[in-house]
């Protein structure tokens, strides 16, 4: 990529979208195209459509999607299925058909079988059964990936694809029902702090083993990998130390100071019991996380303290 090149960030007000382009104007990156939702709707076929025909993208990051913890992906099956099918084809189809020359399909970790072996490797992909809290999302993922194959295999586009572990950092969705753990543990604590609470109630068991990585970390890789990444192979991105979701409450109680006892409901659903992944193939393009996790934990929560200040009186938790 030139510092002139025409650069597309799909989902650039979410959480890696937001990163990505935080990198790419430091770097001096400065034309980059950026829309709302409001000003494109990225399901819709004709209008994203439009948008490549008059716009015309070279480099394309396609960090676009519907994303949520277990409690929205287990609500809303059918949007995670549609929603990210629909952005996914649409954006993929009008890069190729436009004439872009690189594009990066962002997918998950959740990709990969409930209960392959550990760490995971890029190549236990369709191995096995999916966890049944996500699998909607899963399927949809994979036929991202799968499409970037397939275009590549048949046209020739260079379309390239990086699951990442789960992330945190600026910009993440705190909604109070619909967010990912970290979010979500830092909201419930911090509120529980400042309302002098003596015990919070945790979904699970508690012993589920999740590796966390910081956006951040992960627009390094991204970058490096649309500079200097062509194949067809799928790339794992994380941070390689993984804990439990207790350790994960206990780190973020420390850091938004709450003192009070944290409980665990086995009643509510775990996810998979160990999701950490193999990252050699990344590791051997000179990339490595850097950011330990309690630091960025308490940066993401100064971030969304900062976020809540900054949006007081309105919806400052939504994207």
């Amino acid at each position: 990529m030139r510092m002139s090149s025409k650069i597309y960030v799909a989902g650039h007000r979410g959480m890696v979208g937001s990163a990505i382009v935080r990198r790419l104007q430091a770097e001096g990156y400065d034309n980059l195209l950026l829309c709302t939702r409001q000003e494109l709707d990225l399901t819709d076929q004709h209008a994203v459509e439009a948008f490549f025909a008059s716009e015309s993208p070279e480099y394309v990051f396609l960090a676009a999607a519907k994303v949520g913890g277990i409690h929205a992906n287990d609500t809303y099956p059918a949007e995670f299925l549609r929603d990210n099918l629909a952005i996914q084809t649409n954006v993929i189809h009008s890069a190729w058909k436009h004439g872009a020359k690189k594009l990066l399909f962002l997918g998950s970790s959740c990709i990969y079988p409930r209960d392959c072996p550990q760490p995971i490797k890029e190549e236990y992909l369709l191995t096995g059964p999916l966890e049944p809290t996500n699998e909607w999302y899963a399927i949809a993922k994979i036929a991202g990936l799968k499409m970037c194959q397939a275009y590549r295999r048949q046209y020739g586009f260079d379309a390239i694809c990086a699951m990442p572990t789960n992330l945190y950092g600026p910009g993440d969705n705190y909604h109070p029902e619909n967010s990912h753990v970290v979010p979500a543990l830092i909201r419930r604590l911090h509120e529980a702090t400042q309302s002098g609470e003596a015990k919070v109630l945790i979904w699970g068991t508690g012993k589920p083993l999740r590796e966390f990585m910081h956006a951040d970390d992960l627009t390094d890789a991204l970058l490096l990998l649309m500079r200097d990444y062509s194949s067809e192979s799928i790339v794992n991105i994380g941070s390689g130390q993984e804990l439990s979701i207790a350790q994960l409450a206990h780190m973020i109680a420390d850091v938004v100071s709450f003192r009070g006892e944290l409980m665990f409901d086995p009643s509510k659903p775990d996810g998979a019991p160990r999701k950490q992944l193999d990252t050699t193939r990344m590791e051997a393009l000179g990339w490595k996380a850097r950011i330990a996790l309690r630091d960025g934990l308490a940066q993401a929560w100064r971030a969304w303290l900062a976020s809540e200040s900054a949006h007081a009186g309105g919806d400052a938790v939504s994207q």
